[in-house]
């Protein structure tokens, strides 16, 4: 037992022996770890902590983004470098440790196998302990100077300078630093610094209208406008905010269809993207709503906007289409629009459709139109253009009027149908030809009947032409159509057709006439087509040069007849002199050549009208006075008439008294001398019926010469009103009145036959006025009336004082004389006392009706 207890206590003994040396060992080898790894990891350990410094000294946040990356990439190179000295590393073995631990103890090296071999089991075990005994004091004293002498015995020698002393320093600093304001983070190497404090946005914005409208820009940040404010702008303003300065502004529209972000100029800008030092918003205002300018989530500015749409152009007739005398079509229209049209144009068609498979050769007309001045309350506008060349002339069309602003806006009007104005051929040749023109023209299927009707015309030559040329020309034109296949030479043929008939028509004119004609002509010609300004002045040469000819030529004619125009305008300046013609053509070139075409062209039909107007004067002086001798004779036909029903209706208001008297057998003194005959003794049974039948004779005849007035009118023109028939008819009934012996209901129907022919005269007297004024076609076709305040050019005639209504009708002499005689009888009538009270009436509702 005893013998195993003690093995027991040696055995533990031994295990705690075991113990002790397992952990000698381990601090023996982590002391030689140390040695090792310690000298090898001091450059990295060092890079690291330079790399601490500089980035809790906050270093990495205040140099720029390139300087920064450019550190960390050579912190990360030398952490490398001095890291690569850990591959020598070599970790301790067992055997180094034991004589590490035997040098420490001071033990020489020898195998514990050879002494023990030696020895028996007690001896073993005394020696064994012996041995622990002295190893436990030994290690005891190792383990000292381990903890104390073996680090210091292998350090490696020491720095001179204290470098690594001034690293350690400069880590606590900036570790300490880091806690600071302004200390850094090892995060701030590796992220961007923010930039620096953004300086405060300055925002100018403004609204510019579009430039037709004329309106000025509008500052929205001037000085006393607030957020408040509405600003009224047209439709299509553009907006431009312009923001310097700031952080990431933002711009929005908020409006009836919702919020929409603006973009500024060049797109967005990315988050990671520096922000420009200035930018720009800009957009169009096409619906009321606000523009908000925000920073983030914070509002900055905003406007509220009231859009002012801008409505269509509007364009409606202002009167009938109608001829003017030179043969132009006039238009008058109105033109309305917010801010003014820019484009007006006419659309031609026709009114009676082409038949089915029609191929025409022409298209419509075309028609630019005046506008009305810019800035102007008058919306009234006139053009006129002479179309009787185009093949449309003379053809039922239906108008429409078109408009357009700047915006692109239209108009149009309602479609008016009129017939297009054509020249008026007086020779029936040259009408035939422009009737076959027009065929042709429209359809050009049509060519076989047009051939047709040439034969027809050309049938019997010795007995149709007076002049061989024209003949010549016809059948050029005939032989030019029967070989014309493309329609391209059709249209020659159309347009060669239109020379023929001129040049028949025309046959009558000067050479100064047809000059004039063609150098006006050429001018419009370039006008229409933007000459250069050159030939506009050599145009413009020509045209003086033709002006000239024809005023000398047209002098010589004057100077022949007595009864020209020009004989016929009076003395007071209002006669066109030579240099209101010079005037006329030099503002007629300043226009061409400054670019005011539309100008020049209307100027050019005025000095075409006056030319015409000379013309036609020239021709109504040589040939209007027999018809203005007609004329005269037929009014004085009429004053006759008026005056003979005056004197039967006092005739047969007499013989109506006398009856009534002889009736009632009311004999008075005063009235017998009124009821006697031209023998002064009074009148018997027989001699009042025959005094009846006399007065129905001559109410007869009267009624047959109204007839023949009638008549008369017609021939001239002239249709007879309708106060003429309402004449003729009471005087039928006055005519039966007489015959039936009821002078009362005679007198009654004669006085409403004379207030009819006053009503009738006045139509005649209107008729003829137009008639002799030149009007032709009535007042739906055209024609401009020439008043007696226009001298035959046209323009109002010159006054030297204000206008005291000297443009009333005054009557004429003969006229003035036979009222104050017809006053003077009614006046003596009157004052007889003995008149019957029925004559009395009637006189004086005569004399009320010419005081009034």
């Amino acid at each position: 037992m005893a013998a195993e207890k003690e093995t027991r206590l040696h055995t533990a003994r031994g295990m705690g022996r075991f113990s002790r040396l397992w952990r000698t060992r381990s601090i023996t080898r982590a002391s030689m770890v140390v040695e090792r790894l310690w000298p090898l990891a001091l450059p990295a350990v060092i890079v690291a902590a330079l790399f601490l410094t500089v980035a809790w000294f906050g270093l990495f946040a205040l140099v720029p983004t390139w300087l920064r990356i450019a550190s960390i990439v050579v912190f990360g190179l030398g952490l490398a470098a001095a890291a690569w000295p850990l591959t020598r590393y070599r970790a301790p073995g067992p055997a180094e440790i034991d004589r590490r631990i035997e040098r420490a103890n001071a033990l020489q090296h020898a195998p514990v196998t050879t002494i023990t071999d030696r020895l028996s089991g007690n001896e073993r075990d005394a020696f064994a302990n012996a041995l622990w005994q002295e190893h436990r004091r030994r290690m005891a004293e190792s383990l000292g100077r381990l903890e104390g002498d073996m680090p210091r015995a292998r350090v490696p020698e020491r720095d001179p300078w204290g470098a690594r002393a001034l690293v350690a320093l400069l880590l606590v600093t900036a570790f300490a630093y880091s806690f600071g304001p302004r200390g850094g983070s090892i995060a701030d190497a590796f992220r961007t610094p923010p930039g620096a404090e953004p300086v405060p946005a300055r925002i100018d914005a403004w609204v510019t209208p579009p430039p037709y409208t004329g309106r000025a820009p509008v500052f929205l940040t001037a000085e006393g406008n607030s957020e408040r404010d509405i600003f009224r702008v047209p439709e299509g303003s553009e907006f431009a905010v312009r923001i310097t300065g700031g952080a990431r502004e933002s711009l929005a529209y908020e409006d009836e269809a919702g919020v929409a972000e603006i973009a500024p100029e060049g797109g967005f800008i990315p988050d990671d993207a520096p922000v420009p030092a200035s930018r720009q918003f800009s957009g169009k205002l096409a619906r009321d709503g606000i523009l908000s300018l925000q920073s983030g989530e914070q509002p900055l500015r905003s406007w509220t906007f009231e859009v002012i749409p801008d409505t269509a152009p509007q364009i409606r007739f202002a009167g009938d289409p109608k001829r003017a005398v030179n043969g132009a079509l006039e238009l008058q229209y109105e033109i309305e629009d917010d801010y003014g049209a820019t484009e007006a144009t006419t659309g031609f068609v026709l009114a009676e459709r082409p038949l089915p498979g029609a191929r025409a050769l022409y298209q419509a007309p075309e028609m630019p139109l005046a506008l009305p001045r810019r800035g102007s309350s008058d919306i009234a506008a006139k053009t006129s253009r002479d179309l009787t060349e185009h093949p449309w002339a003379g053809t039922q069309v239906d108008l429409t009027l078109t408009v357009r602003d700047a915006a692109g806006q239209q108009g149009r009007s309602e479609p008016k149908r009129f017939l297009l104005p054509e020249r008026a051929f007086s020779n029936p040749l040259a009408r035939a030809l422009i009737e076959q023109r027009r065929l042709l023209a429209l359809d050009a299927n049509r060519q076989r009947r047009v051939l047709d009707l040439m034969d027809a015309v050309t049938l019997r030559p010795e007995d149709t032409f007076d002049n061989p040329s024209h003949y010549l020309g016809i059948m050029t034109a005939r032989t030019r159509l029967m070989m014309a296949e493309e329609d391209d030479e059709l249209r020659g043929v159309v347009d060669y057709l239109w020379e023929v008939a001129l040049g028949i028509e025309e046959g009558d004119l000067t050479a100064a006439e047809r000059r004039l004609r063609q150098a006006q002509e050429a001018l419009r010609q370039a006008l229409e087509n933007g000459a250069s300004e050159q030939e506009i002045e050599e145009l413009m040469a020509e045209l003086r040069e033709a002006m000239q000819e024809f005023m000398r030529e047209f002098a010589e004619r004057s100077m022949q007849n007595p009864n020209s125009a020009m004989q016929q305008m009076p003395e007071n300046g209002s006669e066109m002199r030579q240099s209101d013609l010079e005037r006329m053509l030099d503002q007629l070139e300043d226009l061409a050549k400054s670019g005011a075409r539309d100008q020049a062209e209307q100027l050019l039909s005025q000095l075409e009208q006056m030319m015409n107007n000379l013309r036609m004067g020239q021709q109504q002086a040589d040939q209007g006075q027999s018809g203005q001798n007609q004329m005269r004779e037929q009014m004085d036909q009429l004053g006759e008439m008026m005056r003979r029903q005056q004197e039967l209706m006092n005739e047969t208001f007499q013989l109506d008294q006398m009856q009534r008297g002889r009736n009632q057998g009311q004999q008075r003194q005063g009235q017998q001398g009124q009821q006697q005959n031209g023998q002064g003794q009074p009148m018997t049974p027989e001699e009042f019926a025959e005094a009846l039948r006399q007065l129905q004779q001559g109410q007869g005849q009267l009624q047959q010469q109204l007839e023949s007035l009638m008549e008369g009118l017609e021939g001239m023109g002239i249709q007879p009103g309708e106060g003429f028939g309402e004449a003729g008819e009471a005087m039928g009934q006055a005519e039966g009145a007489l015959g039936e012996g009821e002078g009362n209901r005679a007198v009654g129907e004669q006085g409403r036959a004379l207030e009819a022919l006053r009503r009738g005269a006045q139509d005649m007297m209107q008729q003829m006025q137009q008639a002799m004024q030149g009007e032709e076609g009535g007042s739906e076709e055209g024609g401009r009336q020439q008043s007696s305040d226009n001298d035959p050019l046209g323009r109002p005639r010159a006054t030297t004082g204000p206008d005291f209504g000297d443009s009333v009708k005054v009557p004429d002499e003969i006229d003035s004389q036979r009222a104050r005689e017809i006053l003077e009888a009614i006046r003596r009538r009157l004052g007889n006392a003995l008149s019957p009270e029925l004559e009395r009436n009637y006189l004086e509702r005569l004399l009320d009706l010419d005081t009034r």
